[in-house]
């Protein structure tokens, strides 16, 4: 089975996926804003370009897409079923380029954590790992 669009309309479908600013992302930075942490956005000088860093603490933060980066839920598991091979190369390529990021920010010193798009569902939870976060990793004075 092919593709239900044509190519121009696949096109500007693709066009509207986004990789900064999206609402997991969104809901990360309302939590942490609400944990009175200070942050910076996707510093393109660090490995990996982090969604969120938390620079005085040494801590950057990735927002993952279940689908987009192979997480093993259910969501991250589907596998579409037209161009499947071209999906699970996707997928691999993502997640060794995420290995190797977080092995260089932490070679760099950073700490990193993973967010992923399914636990956003439960914001209470979220908001105490956060809080966590920040308790363990104390701000460094300069």
């Amino acid at each position: 089975m092919g593709d239900v669009y044509d190519a121009a309309k696949r096109s500007a479908v693709m066009r509207q996926v986004r990789g900064s600013g999206t609402t997991p992302e969104r809901t990360l930075r309302r939590l942490l804003t609400g944990l009175g942490a200070r942050y910076r956005l996707n510093r393109r000088d660090l490995p990996g370009s982090p969604d969120i860093i938390l620079p005085g603490r040494r801590l950057a933060i990735f927002a993952h897409g279940c689908f987009w980066h192979g997480h093993d839920c259910a969501r991250g598991a589907r596998v579409p079923k037209t161009n499947r091979d071209y999906w699970l190369g996707k997928v691999a390529r993502n997640r060794t380029r995420d290995a190797t990021v977080e092995a260089a920010l932490g070679e760099a010193g950073w700490r990193v954590e993973l967010v992923w798009e399914c636990e956003m569902k439960n914001e209470a939870a979220l908001t105490a790992r956060l809080a966590t976060l920040l308790e363990a990793a104390p701000l460094r004075r300069r």
